[in-house]
């Protein structure tokens, strides 16, 4: 169940960005994304999946609650939580790829490690 949670968790931090309010013109990050989850610490797996960034929000399934934004200059910060657990991730974008790092909870265990997102 912790696996499952931190995969879900991952699916939204891990999708760079946010649910946050943006203006409604575009911004240099917007289109479809490749996403790639590595553990570094913990007992999670690694996995990828397709991102879609739309005006600066990122949109992913299946996700009960996530915030977080993309700025202008591509910096990326997010938090996930759902049923008492959670998960944060910060990192950069460039025009064609990015990276950064997350960490999350559920009780006691902890994982976290590295992420990395190409434009597809």
């Amino acid at each position: 169940m912790t696996n499952s949670f931190v995969r879900s968790s991952l699916l939204a931090l891990v999708a760079v960005a946010s649910t946050a309010s943006f203006a409604n013109a575009g911004t240099p990050y917007d289109g479809r994304w490749s996403l790639s989850i590595t553990t570094t610490h913990g007992s999670c797996e690694t996995y990828n999946f397709p991102v879609e960034i739309t005006n600066g929000q990122v949109s992913f399934p299946g996700l009960a609650r996530a915030n977080g934004r993309v700025t202008g200059k591509g910096s990326v910060r997010v938090f996930v939580s759902a049923m008492g657990k959670s998960a944060s991730g910060s990192g950069k974008l460039s025009l064609s790829s990015g990276g950064g790092s997350w960490s999350g909870s559920s009780g006691e265990e902890r994982c976290s490690g590295r992420w990395t997102a190409q434009r597809a």
